[in-house]
Parts: C-alpha cells; structure tokens; sequence
C-alpha cells in the first residue's frame, strides 16, 4: 500500500490494484472513481529504460487500453526522478544481436505510446533527460513537478544524433528554431524554462497533483465521443506512425552505425565512469 499511497493522497486512496509485471519493473493501478490507470515505473535507481523496463511498459500500456481504461497517467515510482533516460549499459557494446533486440523494444514501446488509442498524460515527476523526456513528449500531456531538475534531448552531449522520431515530437512543441538549438546543444531545461517553452503543459506543487492535473486533462473528453477522438489522434500522428513501420529497420541501421563508433563508444565509457564515481 505505500506505493498508492505515493502516488495519491490519502483522502483519494480509492485504488484497485489491477495487474503488476512479474518483475516489478511497472507497477500500474486503478482510480476506481475515474476509471484512470496510473502506470509507474519502478526500476531503482534511475529507472534507465533497459530491454525488461521498455517491455513491462509496453505491456502495461496495451493491457490499460485492452481492460478499456478511461485514460492513462505515466509517471515513475522514484521520489525524484522520472527516467534517466535509455540504459547506457544497453548501448555499451558492439554486439550487434543485443543493440538489435534493445533498439526494437525502444520502438515498438515508442510506436504503443504513441498510437495508444486511448487518452495519455505524463506526470513528471523529477529529471527526465533523452529517453525519459521521450516518453514524455510521446503522450498528449506532460505536468512537470516543480524543483530543481531538468527535462529535454541532450544526445548530442555523448555524440549521438537524436532519431527522426525523437525530433519531429520536439520540434512540434518547441518550434522549429528553439528545437534545433536545444537539440544541437543538448539543452536540459528546468520547469519554468520547460514550460515557457511549451515543452510542459502545467506545473505541479508535487507529484500527486501532476497526477491529479494529468487526470483532469483525460477527464476532460468524458463529453467527446472516444471513436471521433481516437480517429482524429491517429490522424494527427499518422505520418510518424507511417515512417516508423515503414523504416524501422534503416533506423535500426542507423543507430547501430552511430553508436559503434569509436568516438561514441569512447564517449559512452567515460559518461559510465563518470556515474560509477558520483556513486
């Protein structure tokens, strides 16, 4: 019970918990007054998005649009941070077969988040550089928790080229000129700069009312008709849906040529020992 108690306070703890990965990687619960899942993920330290995390969260996503949740709320069961983006320890080798399995998990669970037909929203609540800004600028909504940490595609910082499907998303949020110089610099912004920005919808105090902000923007379609609303969604985003399934595997090339360079790898190492010192 301390996980929904977290999550919610405790004059709203009218959860149901209604299925968990094996591997307690996410943890998803029921508000049984609205009808949301809330889906977090629960990978300590960090919640780096290794192969097992991405495949619990894919999982979890269609289970939530197959039990015909109202909507989804995404955010992480860590008290400070969302995600610390993709497991660098995944990218640390030039093991074709490995980056190949990494890489299509990171794009079928993009291409679930994405295209999930019912309404999605991310709490974010602490820092969320790359991978974990990803998830966030992949669903509808995005509330950032207010504080000290920070929030956007920094790539570049380790030598690596963001993917069409990572850009196009940021881009359309922070216009075309903000965009190419966050990404060409790899700028990490902090909540008010993120939500200036346009990269956030809303701030929050704290984590429970990003959720309770999340769960107010799905609410408010419960007068919208869903199959005019998930035909209009699948619409807007079909062109990115479209390049993914028809370029999976020259993305997957790409990613592959990038990160197995010498000069990444190098990179890759000392961002490694790095982190091992800070420990």
């Amino acid at each position: 019970m301390n996980i929904l108690k977290t999550l919610i306070p405790a004059r709203q703890v009218y959860l149901r918990r209604l299925y968990s990965s094996g591997s307690k990687l996410v943890e998803t619960v029921q508000d049984n007054d609205t009808g949301i899942s809330i889906i977090s993920m629960a990978r300590a330290p960090v919640n780096s998005l290794n192969t097992n995390l991405l495949n619990s969260l894919r999982t979890s996503l269609l289970e939530a649009q197959s039990n015909r949740s109202k909507g989804v709320v995404l955010t992480s069961s860590l008290p400070t941070i969302f995600s610390a983006g993709l497991d660098i320890m995944e990218m640390q080798t030039e093991d074709k077969q490995k980056l190949t399995e990494f890489w299509h998990t990171l794009q079928d669970t993009w291409l679930t988040l994405y295209s999930l037909s019912i309404p999605v929203a991310t709490a974010i609540n602490g820092a969320s550089p790359a991978g974990g800004c990803l998830l966030a600028i992949t669903t509808e909504y995005r509330v950032f928790v207010e504080g000290k940490h920070t929030l956007g595609l920094n790539e570049t910082q380790l030598g690596m080229c963001a993917p069409k499907w990572f850009k196009d998303p940021y881009i359309s949020l922070l216009g075309y000129r903000q965009a190419e110089l966050a990404l060409l610099r790899g700028l990490l912004f902090k909540p008010e700069k993120a939500l200036q920005l346009g990269l956030v919808d809303e701030l929050a105090k704290d984590k429970a009312d990003a959720i309770e902000k999340c769960k107010k923007y799905i609410l408010s379609y419960d007068n919208i008709p869903d199959v005019g609303r998930t035909a209009t969604k699948l619409e807007i985003r079909s062109d990115l849906i479209k390049y993914m399934k028809e370029n999976k595997e020259e993305d997957l090339k790409n990613f592959i040529n990038n990160v197995t360079l010498p000069q990444v790898q190098a990179s890759i190492k000392l961002y490694i020992k790095y982190l091992k010192q800070k420990q």
